[in-house]
């Protein structure tokens, strides 16, 4: 393979550097992953992927030397950007000064990404237009060690049996980590403060109920308890982006299912070589998701905000 190649792509000419370059080193079941195969997985899932990035602040997780590197986030989009590549700058609250978001918005953009190997794509859960007025709200479900998938399983089931009950329309996601998102679309009419004091709230009560569940940030006091992790609903925080790949071994992806699928899920279950076939074969689940959106403020009075 050459060490760079071109392509063209929303009439525009990409150049790809090092496409042979290793980033996923080979696991015991899996060949090793290229940046090139990683381009394509990109390439293959752009249909339901961007939707989920239009309009979204983005920070890329980057592996230049592949996974087994320490890798680093990338927020500011830096200044060596094509010009066709859309940004957004969005001013810090409380230290000055702004930051340059990319918004990935065509599949140009999400190649260019790709090359320059951010494996991980992480989203705000507020519009970039209204930064501070999420449209998701989301509940994190992370098990500790020796918490197995099965036991998982019924406590996903619980956390979206809650957002029933307050209104909001559950849709699931395997993380491509150890755990599962619970995830509703929300009308943009309450601020992201408030938007948190209803998620910790709502997590609390659901801890109070449920001796499985800890919203105890500290491991060591989690008490082998699955932790109900809300934080990500808090101001300038990200989620992992729908179909994004993740850096670990075998590079699995967060992946949307439907809750029939959750029976069987495993939260690294899909990954780069098997979700594109999965895709075509069944669809988005999330795709109506926006259809299905709640007032936020409506949710903050619920809960007694």
């Amino acid at each position: 393979m050459a060490a760079h190649e071109q392509v063209e792509i929303d009439h525009r000419v990409l150049t790809l550097s090092n496409p042979a370059k290793v980033l996923y080193p080979a696991t015991e079941d899996r060949a090793e992953i290229n940046k090139r195969q990683v381009i394509d997985y990109y390439r293959s899932v752009a249909d339901v992927l961007l939707p989920q990035l239009h309009g979204r602040l983005l920070t890329m997780r980057r592996y230049p030397d592949g996974i087994e590197s320490a890798g680093f986030f990338q927020k500011d989009a830096g200044g060596r950007l094509p010009s066709w590549v859309h940004t957004v700058s969005v001013a810090h609250r409380r230290r000055g000064g702004s930051t340059n978001h990319v918004v990935c918005e065509d599949e140009s953009t999400l190649v260019y990404l790709a090359n320059l190997a951010s494996l991980e794509l992480h989203i705000r859960l507020c519009p970039a237009d209204r930064p501070e007025y999420p449209d998701r709200f989301v509940v994190d479900l992370d098990p500790p060690p020796g918490v197995g998938t099965r036991e998982l399983r019924p406590l996903v089931r619980a956390v979206a049996e809650r957002f029933d009950e307050l209104g909001l329309t559950p849709f699931l996601q395997t993380t491509g980590g150890k755990g599962f998102h619970v995830v509703a679309p929300l009308i943009p009419d309450c601020h992201v403060d408030d938007v948190l004091a209803s998620a910790r709230r709502m997590a609390s009560d659901l801890a109070a109920a449920e001796p499985r569940f800890t919203v105890e940030q500290r491991r060591d006091k989690r008490g082998g308890r699955v932790l109900l992790d809300v934080n990500r609903n808090g101001h300038a925080q990200t989620v992992i982006a729908p179909y994004s790949l993740r850096a670990r071994a075998g590079a699995p992806a967060a992946a949307p299912i439907t809750a029939k699928e959750l029976s069987r899920a495993q939260p690294a279950g899909f990954h780069l070589g098997n979700l594109p076939r999965r895709i075509a074969a069944k669809g988005d689940p999330w795709a109506e998701m926006d259809r299905h959106a709640t007032s936020a403020t409506r949710l903050h009075e619920l809960l007694g905000g």
